[in-house]
């Protein structure tokens, strides 16, 4: 069985899974587009994300206080599984019927949240370790009506920052990352 999140989260995934297989160690500690973040802790933030959302899909009790490394030995291979039960656990009908207890809002907006995270962390550790990245063409339509509704929120909880003016006529990415904060320019040398 499938549901709209999932096949989105299917179409997203390969192609954030591709970009963390290409990071070599020595690139850990380069900087990103997120502020505060290095490769390093945008990893471990995704990861988190991953396994955390699957919980989200199910109505679970998540926590996000545990900051531990999960980077360890065989991380790109436990990310790529992960992120595959990720997608598994948002293909159940049921996980995009109502409101979320644990994050108040509707469950379909919580899968949402999931699909933009691997999707724009998923840029910002491409440009952060100079790999090419291009979205699932398919997600960006749901994403923009996403943020458009979550940016407000999102900027009090300075989950995005303010956001970056961007021309209408550039590529549909460009207009998401800036809707996010993000300069789609961004490089690591500044």
């Amino acid at each position: 069985m499938a549901t709209q999140t999932s096949d989105l989260l299917a179409a997203a995934a390969p192609r954030t899974v591709a970009v963390v297989r290409q990071i070599t160690d020595d690139q850990l500690d380069l900087p990103t587009p997120c502020r505060d973040f290095r490769v390093r802790d945008l990893l471990n933030h995704l990861y988190e994300v991953v396994v955390n959302f699957q919980g989200l899909a199910r109505r679970s009790t998540v926590t996000w206080a545990d900051k531990a490394d999960h980077l360890t030995a065989g991380w790109r291979d436990r990310f790529e599984a992960e992120t595959g039960r990720l997608v598994e656990a948002w293909a159940d009908p049921a996980s995009e019927q109502g409101v979320s207890p644990g994050m108040g809002m509707p469950q379909q907006v919580v899968g949402g949240m999931a699909l933009l995270d691997l999707t724009v962390h998923g840029w910002d550790l491409a440009v952060a370790t100079g790999q090419a990245y291009e979205p699932a063409p398919e997600v960006l339509p749901a994403l923009h009506e996403l943020t458009g509704q979550l940016a407000t929120t999102a900027r009090q909880m300075g989950v995005f920052a303010e956001e970056v003016p961007v021309d209408g006529t550039l590529p549909e990415l460009d207009r998401l990352l800036g809707a996010t904060g993000r300069d789609p320019a961004w490089s690591p040398a500044g």
